[in-house]
Order: structure tokens, then C-alpha cells, then sequence
């Protein structure tokens, strides 16, 4: 039986050959004992984002008993849905994806029983929001390209980013993939920004996806 508080469930998976043990690969659940509803996001950069905009926007998420999750990619979402779905925690549900991960959260969803349909309105209905083509381009584009870079020179970075400029692959291409390229080239300076840009945010700018999640739960 599934229970508030914190949990981890895993399944057993194995491998060929002989006197191999099946390996527990783990899902660590976030959520406390007022748990009410959870947001389901790609990684942790998406995480922070949401955290930023709900600090800006004067929401405790914890006091709420809203977690966000990070699902370490978009493809493990069915068994996220079945922890927290109906199945399980019964949770209130929303999440964000990148558009290329659409279809098979759309999919996952029809699945699981929470839409009619596998459509992005199907989705949208349920709190589930598409980023075009993720977060990070979206964000980018809501503060506009010298903007960006204002943080990213604030953030002593702005050499590096020229160093990327100035690259064969990248040489001469839209400054706003640039600085996608740029933002995405370590995971580490992936999540660091995801806050930094939100914070930079005019907040009638907020991206509809990160807005529209945020205010739907």
C-alpha cells in the first residue's frame, strides 16, 4: 500500500548472464505529509525554474503541499503517474515537457485514465504544459536575447559564451540558439541559470507553459 511521506519504490530489472542479480533501480518520492498535488518536470533546471517563479509570485510550494518532481526524463513518466496518480497517492497532477517529448506524455496520460484524448488541449486540460521546444528556448525568448546576456556577463560567463560564438558549428547562428546551446553544454550550468533567467523575468512575461503549470495547481 502507498502512503504519504517519503518513499522509495523501485522495480527489479535484469541483465543477460549467468549469476546476475536483478538490480533495483529506485524512485525517490518527494512529498510530505500534506501532500496534495505534484508538478512532474524533465529535470531539475525545470524544478528550479518553477521554484523561482513560485518565490516571485509569493507561493511556499512545501507549505502548499505541492511537490515538484523531477523525473529524470520525460520516459519514465508512466510509473511517476502510477506513484502519484490515482493508482497510488492520488495526487493532484500537473507537469511540463519539451515538444519533442509530447506524444508519448500525451500517450501516457490517455494510458493512465487522466484524459480523454492524447492531444496537446487533452493535455493542457489535465495541467500537463508543452515548452517549444523546451524550457530553457522559452525563457530565452520571453527575456530576449540581450537580456540573456546581460545575466549570463553578471554571472562572469560572458567569455565563455563568446568562446562558443566563435566556434565552426556554431559560428554565425541565431544568438538565441547560441545562448540555448550555451545554457544546455553542462548540467550544472543548465540548472544554475534556469533560476537566474526567472528571476530576470518580467513577471507579464512569465512563458505560458511555466505560467499556465504553476497557476493550474
Amino acid at each position: 500500500m502507498l502512503t504519504r511521506g517519503r518513499h522509495r519504490f523501485g522495480r527489479c530489472t535484469t541483465r543477460p548472464g549467468r549469476g546476475r542479480r536483478p538490480r533495483r533501480r529506485l524512485i525517490h518520492i518527494r512529498v510530505g505529509p500534506g501532500a496534495r498535488a505534484a508538478i512532474f518536470v524533465e529535470g531539475v533546471s525545470d524544478r528550479r525554474a518553477l521554484e523561482a517563479l513560485a518565490r516571485r509570485r509569493d507561493r511556499d510550494l512545501s507549505a502548499e503541499g505541492i511537490s515538484v518532481v523531477p523525473m529524470g526524463g520525460a520516459h519514465g513518466i508512466g510509473r511517476f503517474l502510477g506513484i502519484y496518480g490515482p493508482r497510488g497517492l492520488d495526487l493532484h497532477l500537473g507537469g511540463l515537457c519539451d515538444a519533442g517529448e509530447e506524444l508519448h506524455v500525451g500517450h501516457a496520460l490517455e494510458v493512465e485514465g487522466l484524459t480523454a484524448g492524447s492531444s496537446r488541449a487533452d493535455m493542457e486540460r489535465q495541467g500537463f504544459h508543452v515548452c517549444e521546444p523546451d524550457l530553457e528556448a522559452e525563457l530565452i525568448r520571453a527575456l530576449g536575447v540581450e537580456s540573456v546576456q546581460r545575466v549570463v556577463a553578471a554571472e562572469g560567463d560572458l567569455g565563455a559564451f563568446r568562446t562558443l560564438q566563435t566556434q565552426p558549428a556554431w559560428r554565425g547562428r541565431d544568438a538565441g540558439e547560441q545562448l540555448r546551446r550555451f545554457m544546455g553544454s553542462g548540467a550544472s550550468r543548465k540548472i544554475r541559470y534556469a533560476g537566474l533567467l526567472v528571476d530576470a523575468l518580467d513577471l507579464d512575461r512569465v512563458p505560458r507553459p511555466l505560467d499556465r503549470v504553476l497557476a493550474g495547481i
